[in-house]
């Protein structure tokens, strides 16, 4: 049982920890209780997996919603989130951008330019309608080029 954990943390922890970041905006602690929680559930429920792909699509899903439900809890209402610079994962200048994103085009950008997933398995990962993927990819496009087309102008 711990080598499988082993294994299923050094393939996963990566891209949960991008998704984290992205929530948490750079908070380390929140970032590693998240990857924590997230690996304690699957050892007290012995979840297994199909598939190299539906073990990705379960972590990323999993990961998704513990950062919205740990945000939207009262606490985080009522204090700041941390950002550390020094601390932060080394992104692209790209994701950077993607991280002042407002949150409901920050999942779906991330997972299907990041992560390489289609409209329709993002829909169907965040049970959503593919429209409303396709929707939020587009408007989270141009968001993002109005920031960088901002940024150039500085």
């Amino acid at each position: 049982m711990e080598s499988y954990i082993e294994e299923l943390y050094e393939r996963n922890v990566d891209r949960m920890y991008k998704i984290c970041f992205i929530f948490f905006k750079g908070n380390i602690s929140n970032i590693e209780d998240a990857i924590q929680s997230i690996f304690v559930k699957v050892m007290e429920k012995n979840i297994t997996f199909e598939s190299l792909e539906h073990e990705k699509a379960w972590f990323i899903v999993a990961t998704n919603n513990y950062c919205k439900n740990k945000i939207k809890h009262w606490w985080n209402k009522n204090k700041e989130l941390d950002f550390d610079v020094e601390e932060k994962i080394k992104t692209d200048e790209t994701l950077e951008i993607v991280l002042n994103l407002p949150e409901k085009y920050k999942t779906p950008i991330y997972m299907h330019y990041y992560e390489g997933y289609s409209c329709s398995e993002i829909a169907k990962l965040l049970k959503t309608k593919e429209n409303t993927i396709y929707s939020y990819l587009h408007r989270g496009r141009l968001l993002l080029k109005e920031m960088i087309e901002g940024e150039d102008n500085e």
